[in-house]
């Protein structure tokens, strides 16, 4: 895999509804931000890392990394942030891995084997799946899905693996660690993850 060919989005754009309206990204486990275990665990994997948020972007800044908000208004959803790098952002790279700032836990190879699933399927999108789910929110794209994608917001399209299950794409089995696709959402979830 040629890392330098994708660029990683962390998605951290959305409203934190169930943590309480807070930042999700910002929330701290094991005393570091949520953020800073995500970008730990992707950016070895990736050729540069985005951050795409629609507050505290100037925090976010602080991370020594582009910042991008959505095209859209009004938090529309994840999609929303993949469709700020392929549309938005011309140094996003040829392709773009998305993975949520609430999940610290993901895998380590997560790029090389999306990639890699990608290219030998030929497609231009690949999302992840573990025990038998889809992980919507761990997704590769090619910049040639941009426009594709731009359309499906247009419409009104908001869910992920809609718009993936339209569009020639593979599915990516990770059920070898479905734990690295724990997402902390709420305090208690948060609670459970904090070290002891």
């Amino acid at each position: 895999m040629k890392r330098e060919t994708v660029s990683g989005l962390i998605l951290a754009g959305g409203l934190g509804s169930r943590m309480g309206g807070v930042d999700k990204g910002l929330v701290e486990l094991a005393g570091r931000p949520m953020v800073a275990h995500v970008l730990a665990r992707l950016q070895p994997q990736v050729g540069r890392v985005l951050i795409n948020a629609n507050r505290n972007a100037d925090v976010y800044a602080g991370f020594g990394l582009p910042v991008l908000a959505d095209r859209l208004g009004g938090f529309v959803g994840p999609l929303a942030g993949l469709d700020a790098a392929l549309n938005g952002d011309a140094d996003a790279g040829e392709w773009v891995l998305t993975c949520p700032c609430d999940s610290p836990f993901l895998p380590l190879d997560l790029a090389a084997r999306m990639l890699d699933a990608a290219l030998a399927a030929g497609v231009d999108v690949a999302m992840a799946s573990a025990l038998g789910q889809y992980e919507p929110v761990f997704l590769l794209a090619h910049r040639r899905a941009g426009a594709a994608l731009a359309c499906y917001l247009e419409e009104g399209g908001r869910k992920i693996d809609r718009w993936v299950l339209g569009e020639q794409h593979v599915v990516v089995d990770f059920s070898d660690c479905p734990e690295a696709f724990s997402n902390i959402n709420t305090p208690d979830e948060l609670a459970r993850h904090a070290p002891d």
